[in-house]
């Protein structure tokens, strides 16, 4: 079996991209401006961490494609693997990249979230969320989003949140998200 160069190098780059079951692209421009450059290499930088926490604790799958998007005020994602950053680089962190991946496996995205959340029905979810805080915790739900472990605002962040927050989504997705 014969490679060209060209083929190889190509397998090479995306592979360094992939992450157990989580795959993703950066989509860059062709000549990028000094503003992009910079925005693509935090935003790979962020990329690559959340990607790397979620393999740690999840086979969740989905191809995912990035973009640098300066029209969106801060980031957003949907469950077609669309993920967008926009120019404020306060939300290039490990922390907004992970809270948008979560949205392309479907927090907030689908039905079942939504009927799952309406119904506080998420036996498996619930049971983890009860082992880190205590009986009477209880998942709320509201704009697309989970709480806690949701890593919804910058100020929840932590390793340990970072860590729940992918096992929580990881439960979720069992809980049939």
């Amino acid at each position: 079996m014969r490679f060209s160069i060209a083929a190889v190098v190509t397998i090479v780059a995306y592979a360094t991209t992939a992450s157990a079951a989580l795959n993703w692209t950066l989509q860059r421009a062709g000549s990028p401006s000094a503003d992009q450059s910079d925005a693509y290499q935090r935003i790979e930088n962020a990329m690559k961490l959340a990607v790397a926490r979620y393999a740690r604790f999840t086979n969740a799958s989905k191809n995912i494609k990035v973009y640098y998007a300066p029209g969106v005020p801060t980031a957003e994602a949907s469950y077609n693997g669309d993920l967008r950053f926009g120019s404020d680089r306060a939300y290039m962190t490990e922390r907004t990249a992970m809270h948008e991946i979560a949205h392309t496996l479907g927090v907030g995205q689908t039905a079942a979230f939504d009927q799952k959340c309406a119904a506080n029905n998420w036996p498996k979810a619930t049971a983890l969320l009860q082992s880190f805080d205590g009986a009477g915790a209880k998942i709320s739900c509201g704009g697309g989003h989970f709480w806690p472990y949701g890593l919804n605002y910058e100020t929840e962040w932590s390793e340990t949140n970072g860590d729940r927050h992918v096992q929580m989504v990881d439960a979720m997705l069992a809980d049939g998200m």
